[in-house]
């Protein structure tokens, strides 16, 4: 594969977008954007506003001040009811699951399927297994999430976040908390996601080495601004923050000098 691939248009786009929750400033005139099919890292100090980015595109939170376009559609513009339809498109890995613990692993993901009544009992259950399988997580339907180990559940929670077959998948923190083989399993597992469906990844994250390696592009969001580009583009930016930033947190070998797309892990 070539180490650089060819330029895709935006998928989501941040427009001068200002974030407050009181008096404390997370957003500030913060424009961003994150291609079509690709897959995007955000990184950032604590207190940076990672988080809050992935609310605001689903529109959990509203800005005050600025445009979030998903598509073609300005999410801060719309209702409640219009908002459905753009959060249809929307799957979420969240930090620690956020399966529910009273549901075996087989309702939680068939219960989205359930709620839209998208087809026959038969059919979700061939779906919910199918999802389960990809995953590898075959024979686990019985069980419920407290019966998971971390890297399991964390599994889990990707094949939920997948069952409508979004077109942009948002995930928070999902290396957290994560051992090296588990963590090096989902790196994978979205890899192949983006190659096989051609979803878009946005994904916050505080690893590094896990960014370098998963990476066609880095947002990297420092106060006041953000810098955005290829892994390489960043590794070897000149930018005084954003060198720093990356000297606190990179491993001291490199092969973070090729861009995510030429370092897919076999899936």
């Amino acid at each position: 594969m070539d180490s650089v691939r060819s330029p895709a248009p935006p998928h989501v786009q941040f427009e001068n977008v200002h974030m407050a929750f009181d008096d404390r400033v997370v957003h500030r005139s913060l424009s961003c954007s994150f291609a079509r099919g690709r897959i995007s890292v955000i990184l950032g100090g604590s207190g940076s506003g990672k988080s809050t980015l992935l609310r605001l595109i689903g529109g959990l939170v509203r800005p005050d001040a600025g445009r979030i376009l998903v598509g073609s559609s300005d999410v801060t513009q719309l209702s409640e009811a219009e908002l459905f339809d753009v959060r249809t498109g929307l799957g979420m890995l969240f930090q620690h699951g956020a399966l529910l613990d009273s549901l075996t692993v087989f309702d939680n993901l068939a219960l989205p399927l359930r709620e839209r009544a998208l087809g026959s009992e038969a059919e979700i259950a061939e779906r919910v297994r199918e999802q389960l399988s990809s995953v590898g997580l075959d024979g686990v339907e019985t069980l419920l999430p407290g019966q998971l180990s971390g890297g399991m559940l964390r599994r889990a929670a990707l094949a939920r976040a997948m069952i409508l077959r979004p077109e942009i998948l948002l995930c928070d923190e999902p290396f957290s908390g994560l051992d090296p083989i588990s963590l090096r399993r989902i790196e994978s597992l979205l890899a192949a996601i983006n190659q096989r469906s051609g979803t878009t990844l946005l994904v916050v994250s505080h690893h590094i080495a896990s960014t370098f390696r998963l990476a066609d592009q880095v947002v990297l969001l420092l106060p006041g601004r953000s810098v955005s580009g290829t892994p390489r583009d960043l590794a070897t930016s000149s930018d005084p923050e954003v060198a720093g930033f990356f000297d606190e947190g990179s491993p001291t070998q490199s092969p973070l000098l090729t861009d995510g797309a030429s370092r897919r892990m076999d899936t």
